[in-house]
């Protein structure tokens, strides 16, 4: 296996050890005689780190060339027997410090489940019970009789000799303490009296935390004719492309096809990662899987318990790992044996982009760098692709297969664009729904089918303000206004998540008439119990789905039709399927478009694809009313005629000309310090030390739209690269650079860091 090629024979003196901190470089350690036949790369050890402070790190190499200039400490404990970390996953970590400009500690940090970095990790035992001694069938009346003065025992050693098929098979059901103690109602004093008196004998079994699949197995679904098109298409690409990009508009059947190409690829004894961008998706797609691959699968995110995600770390080491890993970004760490396929499902969206804290990886990136290393194929799918994907598949860099027609020959949803600054303009819509989403939502209610309410924000509010004098409560750590929450009656700044009471008075004017500005899913779905008070409404938002149960819960009853409007942010854009819904209402599709970003008119036209695509699933067909203050801008027309292709031009002609993606890489460099005055000029600095090195291609220092967060001013310069520039020369360049800036006495409390890729 890949975890084994490291060479135990060639005893080496010194390793060079990953830790999980901040910091650029590994540190090198001697190995003591009594660990050298035995450590290898990738496995794990407990070093000294500073003064007294004892850390795990990952043996990223071995080597013989001792260190000079400081004494060089011993590692302290040898801990795995085996590689943790395979050679493809250490090769992938250097790539993605290089690339994403971070310590490869950070990416050590992104790829590893906590438990597996403090050897915290306690496998879950379970108490097993067996017979003290060999007992004939025919004695057994003599021990029933022994214990007929106490019921309890009796009846509980009767239970134990039914469920462990006693008398009626060769080898007894392994019968665990707790399922004994409930099938009998017993006692644990009643089962320690039976241990006492050398009845029972107990042992601990490692038992895992996952959940075990119990759904019956089928066969794949029948292809329509285009689908079973689109796959050989496919696989006609893959002979000549290492990655194909599927472009399937919404309801058109990719899952089922992404079904058939990992059968194909089991068949072929290859494992397959299945990305997706939401945590949300796994809920159905889950279920369709499992009915399908069953046991084979696993699934990885965030939301399992750490415990959780080192068991399936773990088994993706042994003999026997999963074939198939459903999981979102972080998935693309998990070792991998045999790796044939991956699938990265909705390739288009932000959320596969880390953002906070660094490494700031893009999972898609990754994603193709994983399969290079592993020799694998890669299937990109979205009804609405990334304009960066889409070009390089026009270039003929990556395969290319089109999938137009929806499942069953549904048809695209009617997409009716409400002009809401002319219908205010005119007085004839006071609160946040026109009367033509009013009257669509009716009809569909009367007539037993379901609303999805789309509002790309969280809270009741944007904001409160004093209706007196303006005032406006903002955040004491960040220059942001903050959300109001009705729910909970607080203010939130969204940035670094603190809680504020809402104020009694002004404290400009000591008024006490307060107007909210703005609207969020809470303010919403008051609205709909206004207009229609008999409906079933549920939200979907950060707020009301923070957890793993949460997510899956609001998707089942909706689904199950246990209510029938559905209101929340970007997560019901998602990719999810409802069959009931047959009216989409998109609130305010201004605040995508107006965010000051060279992405903004392909973010607006994608997410108004996707959310529109949740409606008309079934034979009923779709309606999606689209409400916004810019009817006339292209982009909306674009979005109203699904025009993918025009979207596509208009940007790429844009972005040629001011030198964007996809025709340079840009790497945004932030300056923060608690000071504002010496974050100026530390990233004045900066600017100009870059602009020696990368010429016109700098851009800045200026302020972002948020410029202080949590107490730190923030400064941004953004740097346009040429696609084919080397990523380890322009990270050498910049490490130089920051080295420099760092040893200016001013610099001290700086912080820089680096956002490659930026969404």
């Amino acid at each position: 296996m890949e975890f084994v090629l490291f060479s135990y024979f060639c005893i080496m003196n010194y390793a060079d050890i990953i830790l999980p901190l901040p910091l650029q470089d590994s540190f090198t350690y001697s190995i003591p005689p009594a660990m050298q036949a035995g450590i290898g790369v990738g496995q794990r050890v407990e070093v000294s780190f500073g003064k007294s402070k004892m850390m795990i790190g990952i043996v990223l190499n071995l080597h013989d060339t001792k260190p000079t200039g400081y004494a060089v400490k011993p590692i302290c404990r040898l801990i795995d027997d085996a590689p943790i970390v395979t050679a493809s996953q250490l090769a992938l970590w250097q790539w993605a410090a290089t690339y994403y400009v971070c310590p490869l500690g950070d990416v050590m940090n992104a790829a590893l489940p906590s438990s597996l970095k403090d050897d915290s990790y306690r496998p879950r035992t379970e108490t097993y019970v067996t017979l003290a001694g060999n007992l004939e069938p025919a004695k057994v009346g003599i021990v029933l009789n022994y214990l007929r003065r106490s019921k309890r025992q009796q009846v509980m050693f009767e239970t134990y000799l039914e469920m462990s098929g006693f008398g009626r098979q060769a080898a007894l059901t392994p019968v665990s303490k707790s399922d004994l103690l409930r099938m009998c109602s017993g006692t644990s004093a009643a089962f320690t009296a039976l241990v006492d008196k050398k009845l029972f004998t107990t042992h601990e079994e490692e038992v895992g935390r996952l959940p075990i699949s119990t759904v019956e197995t089928c066969q794949p679904s029948t292809l329509s004719d285009a689908q079973q098109t689109a796959l050989e298409e496919i696989n006609i690409s893959f002979n000549t492309h290492a990655t194909t990009l599927l472009h399937g508009v919404t309801s058109s059947g990719k899952t089922e096809v992404y079904i058939h190409l990992i059968s194909q690829t089991l068949k072929e004894g290859r494992q397959v990662l299945y990305l997706l961008p939401e945590i949300a998706l796994t809920t159905q797609l889950t279920t369709r899987l499992q009915r399908v691959f069953g046991q084979r699968m696993g699934v990885y995110h965030s939301k399992f318990s750490d415990a959780e995600r080192v068991e399936v770390y773990r088994r993706q080491l042994s003999d026997h790992p999963y074939d198939i890993i459903l999981g979102v970004r972080s998935s693309v760490f998990l070792p991998f044996q045999r790796l044939g396929l991956i699938i990265i499902d909705e390739e288009h969206e932000p959320s596969y982009k880390q953002q906070d804290p660094a490494p700031r990886y893009h999972a898609r990136s990754l994603a193709l760098m994983l399969a290079r290393h592993q020799g694998a194929k890669t299937l990109l799918g979205s009804a609405t692709p990334s304009i960066d994907s889409y070009h390089l598949a026009r270039q003929g860099r990556y395969g290319y297969v089109k999938l137009t027609q929806r499942f069953r020959g549904l048809s695209l949803p009617t997409v009716e664009v409400v002009d809401v600054r002319r219908l205010k303009f005119q007085h004839r819509m006071k609160g946040i729904f026109s009367q033509q989403l009013l009257d669509a939502m009716g009809k569909a209610l009367s007539n037993g089918q379901q609303v999805i309410l789309f509002q790309n924000r969280r809270g009741y509010a944007n904001f409160l303000q004093c209706r007196t004098c303006g005032w406006v409560p903002r955040c004491d750590r960040c220059d942001v206004s903050l959300t109001y929450h009705r729910q909970h009656h607080h203010l939130s700044c969204h940035y670094c998540g603190a809680i504020y009471q809402v104020p009694d008075a002004c404290p400009q004017c000591e008024g006490h008439d307060f107007g909210d500005v703005g609207m969020g899913t809470e303010k919403v779905e008051d609205a709909v119990h206004q207009y229609f008070p008999q409906a079933r409404t549920i939200r979907m938002d950060i707020d009301t789905a923070h957890t793993r149960h949460a997510f899956e819960q609001i998707i089942n009853d909706f689904a199950s039709r246990r209510y029938d409007v559905l209101i929340g942010t970007q997560m019901v854009s998602k990719g999810l399927d409802f069959a009931g819904v047959s009216v989409v209402g998109i609130l305010d599709a201004d605040t995508m478009l107006n965010i000051p970003d060279f992405r903004s008119a392909e973010r607006t036209f994608q997410v108004i694809a996707q959310v529109s695509g949740r409606a008309g699933r079934a034979e009923d067909g779709g309606r999606v009313i689209l409400q916004t203050r810019s009817a006339d801008s292209d982009t909306i027309v674009q979005a109203q005629h699904n025009d993918y292709e025009a979207m596509t031009a208009t940007q790429l002609e844009e972005r040629q000309a001011f030198h964007y993606p996809p025709f340079t890489r840009v790497i945004n460099v932030y300056v923060r310090h608690r000071d504002a005055m010496r974050a100026d000029l530390l990233a004045a600095d900066m600017a100009r030390l870059l602009r020696a090195a990368f010429a016109d291609r700098v851009l800045g220092p200026d302020r972002p739209a948020v410029a202080r967060v949590k107490s730190m001013s923030v400064r941004k310069i953004m740097i346009k690269i040429e696609r084919n520039a080397s990523p380890r020369a322009v990270y050498d360049i910049l490490m130089k650079v920051q080295n420099r800036l760092m040893q200016q006495p001013s610099a001290s409390g700086v912080q820089v860091y680096y956002d490659v890729d930026p969404m």
